[in-house]
């Protein structure tokens, strides 16, 4: 398994964080919307960046704030709703 990861743009317009070798499904995939696009026509690889980049950070500040409680993440409870309809949300 490959330690590095590249971020990819797909021929649907959606970026995906992946293994540089391939392996295994997307880790992560980044789905801009018609209008979004025509805001962005460029942009979107360097907004998709810098989204990724936000969501390392995150992640590990969650972990090092976790890991210095002594709690974990697992099981704790959110405050997150989900819709009924086809294609749930989560809403923050």
């Amino acid at each position: 398994m490959s330690s590095f990861l590249e971020i990819v743009e797909l021929v649907n317009g959606d970026i995906v964080l992946q293994r540089a070798d391939g392996e295994g499904d997307a880790l992560m995939t980044i789905h801009f919307s018609d209008e979004s696009k025509n805001y962005l026509p460029e942009g979107r690889l360097e907004v998709a960046r810098a989204m990724i980049h936000a969501g390392i950070e995150t992640a590990s500040q969650l972990e090092i704030v976790g890991s210095e409680s002594g709690e974990k993440n697992e099981g704790r409870e959110s405050d997150t709703r989900l819709t009924d309809d086809a294609e749930s949300r989560v809403l923050h």
